[in-house]
């Protein structure tokens, strides 16, 4: 019973830090609010286009980079790549450092690097929104106004910042990918059914990618959520959760993964109990580990990132500023993303790699 709560506890923390969309200002909404359409699709030509070289600048650019990369997700090592492949084709004159952590258990140690970083004065600081107090951070940041803020992984701009934004705001859009996988699943059971959700960390990801997927299934659909449990983007959480939920009831129609590591974690589970096909399981973004377990038939769905899109955005928002082109530069930019199925001819899917991994496919 103890580990039980200690698995739903902070589920019911992250509720209740992020039962207010109305904090943030959604994809289309911003763009459509703030007259960033057209700037937004000549940027996005420009991201989907080969690199276009400028004129080397003299003074060598700081740029400092804090990830919360270590995980079995490719997403956040593939980012950096294709960044810094991106820049060097740019003819950009740079210095990037680095530093890694595991997503949501290490805000302490983010905090320690943050401050390191700022003592090296950067030109651009990259980092990611995922918890209040990240935000806390951002905001003193972005009242100094000096080093330029760079949000990955976050695709909708806070509200009560107004117009003391982040310089961009890069990712993959959480509750557009959401959607597509809640359309699936809503087609496969017909709408009726049982199902469970497994959230990554207290924060932001975890309410874009599971908390609005909910509200969006309640309103499309009679599917009834009947377990969710909070992981910590933790394989081994996510087994843990898996069992438990098993062990409670196993009348499920799917298993909601809210990223590539839980959703190894409940796929092994599933093996090991013989539901692999019974109990349908998403991955989330469509990585390297994601792929092989689709084609092996492991996992029946996810939404593929068009990967290398957001390295190449960071880079391309840099080169525009140093051009003194600001007004080129939108606030927020969302990659694309392409559903892929178990059953996926292999051309197919060769296809997309080569689209989503343009400069990382190889690594």
């Amino acid at each position: 019973m103890k580990s039980i709560i200690k698995l739903l506890l902070p589920f019911l923390i992250l509720t209740n830090l992020y039962s207010q969309s109305e904090e943030y200002y959604e994809f289309e909404e911003y763009l459509k609010l703030f007259n960033q359409k057209i700037i937004y699709n000549k940027f996005q030509k420009e991201i989907q286009e080969d690199s276009k070289a400028i004129k080397r600048n003299k003074n060598k650019v700081k740029i400092v980079m804090v990830y919360p990369g270590k995980q079995i997700s490719d997403y956040w090592r593939k980012s950096k790549l294709s960044f810094e492949k991106r820049l060097n084709e740019l003819n950009i004159n740079y210095e990037l450092s680095d530093f890694f952590t595991k997503p949501a258990v290490e805000v302490k140690e983010q905090s320690k690097q943050l401050l390191k970083a700022l003592e090296e004065n950067p030109d651009y600081l990259i980092f990611t929104l995922d918890t209040k107090k990240h935000k806390k951070f951002i905001e003193r940041l972005i009242s100094i106004n000096k080093t330029k803020i760079i949000l990955q992984n976050i695709t909708t701009p806070l509200k009560e910042w107004e117009n003391r934004q982040a310089f961009l705001y890069v990712g993959f859009d959480h509750y557009i990918g959401a959607k597509y996988l809640a359309n699936y699943y809503i087609k496969e059971t017909k709408g009726k059914g049982n199902y469970a959700v497994l959230y990554g960390s207290d924060g932001y990801v975890s309410y874009m990618r599971g908390t609005k997927f909910i509200e969006y299934i309640s309103s499309h659909s009679n599917l009834k959520l009947i377990h969710e449990y909070y992981t910590d983007f933790d394989k081994q959480k996510a087994k843990e959760a898996t069992r438990d939920l098993l062990k409670r009831n196993d009348n499920v129609e799917f298993i909601y993964a809210c990223s590539t590591d839980i959703a190894l974690g409940v796929m092994e589970v599933l093996q090991e109990k013989n539901l692999l096909g019974k109990i349908k399981v998403n991955g989330w973004g469509g990585g390297n580990s994601e792929l092989k377990a689709i084609e092996n038939s492991l996992l029946d769905i996810t939404v593929m990132r068009m990967n290398d899109e957001n390295g190449i955005a960071m880079a391309e928002a840099i080169k525009f500023d140093i051009l003194g082109k600001k007004e080129s530069i939108p606030t927020i930019y969302s990659g694309n993303f392409e559903v892929i199925k178990k059953g996926i001819e292999s051309n197919f899917l060769e296809k997309l790699k080569k689209r989503a991994f343009r400069y990382t496919e190889y690594e």
